[in-house]
């Protein structure tokens, strides 16, 4: 199994939320994040004055799927959401040991 931590704009959220249900992803996780990379953020004048805005608004989606999904939505996220800016986000991928759903006590791929 395979933990995607999926950092995008928020604009692009309603298409990664398709990508993941065609990936038959069964849950995410869903967290408003603020943060800069490479482009550490851009200058804006206002009413004459400029100032720096480094904290860009972003959104992390995280779910845990198994390794072939895994794959697969990492490549179809590359292809759909990337607009070639900075900014478009990063794909953070962990091995994830076991899941125990604590309803039933089901672990690994069946508690997902």
């Amino acid at each position: 199994m395979k933990k995607l931590e999926i950092v995008i704009k928020p604009e692009k959220l309603e298409e990664l939320k398709l990508i993941l249900d065609k990936s038959q992803a069964n849950g995410l996780m869903i967290t408003n994040i603020m943060g800069y990379g490479n482009q550490k953020g851009f200058r804006h004048m206002y009413r004459g004055a400029e100032y720096k805005v480094n904290l860009l608004p972003k959104i992390k989606v995280e779910t845990v799927v198994d390794d072939v999904a895994a794959n697969e939505i990492i490549e179809n996220v590359v292809e759909q959401i990337n607009t070639g800016n900075y900014g478009d986000g990063k794909i953070f991928v962990y091995d994830v040991e076991d899941a125990v759903r604590i309803r039933t006590g089901e672990r690994g791929m069946d508690a997902l």
